[in-house]
């Protein structure tokens, strides 16, 4: 391990309501990383470090004495590496969400998206000597801040927010597509979805998840394993079929172009509202316009709002609209964003979101 430069960090955090400050456990088997991750996180007057561990072992029994709300994870280390103890450590912590920060998430997608379909809320390299400066520290703390402890929720005691019911009308419109949206804690939960959605519904399935390009392929080898669908990754003018899954790429939006003869994929690169590429509005617009409206779109975990005036524009069109509940979401961002705009059908956790649309398909009659 490289020496590491002394660094300076602002603290950028806001102190959070009531006084709660998001706690962190850092697992990582060198003590300078350790150390230095530590020094970052204090200088935050939001986040606190409350428990430094050299080992998975250790760490599994010192949450006990000492609870934190977010673990950060490296993957290489003596023993009990980390991709062996992160499914140990959801199970006996329910509600812990974990941050892998390792050098192989920089090697390659494997690793990284092993961690993720496991359970792992996000993922990050591991700096190398010198790259623990402002900009590091500023991705980090934002990243555990999403994973901390809702600050928008009410206080204990207060009235619970009410989600009113969906502004969708049922038009009864036999769907030809179904759309997925998913950021931060999105792999975990489509790849739960789609285990449980029936081989015999043959909808074609398009999916934008805020991905790197060079993740796309192991991550389209993932999803053909949870579905037993084939999974390719999305190319222009590429016919999309039944029974089939449509990756947007890492570089581009997946539009959808209806060409007379059926359905295509379209790819475009033009900036989006959200700021991602790629990004779910641009898909569920163009879906709802080729499909006329004949779309099931799905919104799970992720950050911010994207897909919701996608989901706006394909719920004014007669589609339907459902998002993945909070208490199952790493980050309940894009799906609470439609859900409160009253524009969600159901607010479910995946697996039961794929039996109810299974239902929702197999039962309707159709106009």
């Amino acid at each position: 391990m490289g020496k590491y430069a002394p660094v300076k960090v602002p603290d950028s955090g806001t102190t959070l309501a009531r006084g709660h400050k998001t706690r962190v456990m850092i697992v990582d088997d060198s003590i300078t990383v350790r150390s230095i991750l530590a020094r970052l996180i204090n200088s935050q007057s939001d986040l606190e470090v409350t428990g430094k561990s050299g080992s998975a072992e250790v760490a599994l029994d010192t949450l006990k004495r000492k609870p934190a709300d977010v673990v950060l994870l490296d993957l290489e280390m003596p023993g009990m590496g980390g991709l062996d103890a992160l499914p140990k450590l959801l199970k006996q912590y329910p509600g812990l969400q974990v941050l892998v920060v390792s050098s192989l998430t920089e090697d390659g997608a494997e690793a990284t998206l092993a961690a993720l379909s496991m359970g792992a809320a996000d993922t990050m390299p591991k700096p190398r000597s010198g790259e623990f400066g402002p900009e590091y520290c500023d991705t980090l703390c934002e990243k555990i801040r999403a994973l901390g402890p809702d600050t928008s929720r009410a206080p204990q005691g207060s009235a619970p927010a009410r989600l009113t019911a969906s502004k969708a009308i049922l038009r009864r419109l036999k769907p030809e597509l179904l759309a997925i949206g998913a950021s931060t804690g999105g792999i975990h939960a489509l790849g739960i979805f789609l285990r449980h959605l029936p081989e015999h519904i043959e909808l074609p399935i398009l999916v934008t998840q805020h991905l790197p390009g060079s993740f796309m392929s192991v991550f389209a080898r993932q999803l053909e394993l949870a579905s037993n669908r084939k999974a390719v990754i999305a190319e222009d003018q590429l016919p999309i079929r039944s029974g089939h899954i449509y990756i947007a790429p890492g570089g581009a939006h997946l539009n959808v172009r209806n060409a007379g003869a059926g359905l295509v994929c379209k790819l475009t690169r033009e900036s989006a509202a959200s700021g991602c590429m790629p990004s779910v509005d641009p898909m569920l617009k163009s879906a709802t316009r080729a499909t006329e409206g004949r779309t099931i779109a799905v919104i799970l975990s992720g950050m911010g709002k994207d897909g919701l005036s996608g989901a706006s524009e394909l719920v004014d069109q007669g589609g339907t609209v459902w998002a993945q509940d909070e208490e199952s979401s790493a980050v309940w961002g894009m799906p609470r964003a439609v859900a409160e705009r009253s524009l969600a059908s159901a607010v479910l956790p995946p697996a039961d979101l794929a039996r109810q649309i299974a239902n929702y398909i197999g039962t309707t009659s159709w106009k």
